[in-house]
């Protein structure tokens, strides 16, 4: 169990993120946008373990291979048989020939379709679900954007176009904290399909997720570690 990355798991710690960010800050948006998180992972939890349709259709498609595959056999078997059995003429035999060759060029493109159906079919709609993982990431680093320490300082001078954040310093710790926890759950719920394939595009789309939720935390905690009166443990002990 402690091998895998399990999407039980990974949902369980999502909701109860989001049950620790209404708690602390109820109304905010952010809980929303943990909200949203939790019903992705909900889905991924599903789809991991909903392989019902993909099975059924590997399945067929090896049905379908397989007559295909003794269709074509049977084909040029009866083929060569007319052209032993008679007095062929060149023609005859250029002429079967061609035909051979045709029905195994088509059969073998048939078959590589209906072989890497089913991979394509789930790298598709794998691909559809990371990309919304990686647009809920940068949703997650908008709500951070206007949390600026600087505001704190003693010569911060507010503009009328300045945002008012409402929170103190504190606070402002344990909401940059949260976002980094989301931001984190996103990259481990993109991870969870990771357990599930060996397709490169998924991997690959995998580990832009990840590169990119990293960025966007080490901005947040460089954001921390410049919160005014905040040790090293205050935005833990503030959850």
């Amino acid at each position: 169990m402690y091998e895998r990355l399990e999407a039980d798991a990974v949902l369980a710690t999502a909701r109860r993120l989001q049950g620790r960010i209404e708690a602390r800050f109820p109304g905010r948006n952010l809980s929303r946008v943990a909200a949203q998180l939790v019903t992705v992972a909900s889905e991924v939890e599903q789809a991991a373990a909903r392989t019902l349709p993909i099975r059924v259709l590997r399945i067929a498609g090896l049905i379908l291979i397989a007559t295909l595959v003794v269709l074509s056999v049977a084909s040029v078997v009866a083929v060569a048989a007319e052209l032993l059995t008679g007095a062929g003429s060149t023609l005859a035999w250029l002429s079967a020939v061609e035909t051979i060759v045709n029905d195994i060029v088509y059969v073998g493109i048939a078959v590589v379709f209906l072989w890497l159906l089913p991979a394509h079919v789930e790298r598709r709609r794998i691909l559809g679900e990371l990309h919304r993982l990686r647009s809920l990431a940068h949703v997650i680093d908008m709500h951070q954007l206007t949390k600026d320490p600087e505001r704190f300082a003693e010569a911060y001078q507010p503009t009328p176009r300045s945002v008012q954040v409402g929170l103190s310093p504190i606070d402002m710790a344990a909401y940059l904290d949260y976002c980094s926890e989301l931001l984190s759950l996103v990259a481990k719920t993109a991870a969870v399909y990771a357990e599930r394939t060996t397709d490169p595009a998924v991997l690959a789309t995998i580990s832009d997720i990840e590169n990119l939720t990293s960025g966007m935390a080490r901005k947040i905690w460089q954001k921390l570690s410049l919160l005014p009166g905040l040790g090293t443990g205050s935005a833990g002990a503030a959850r």
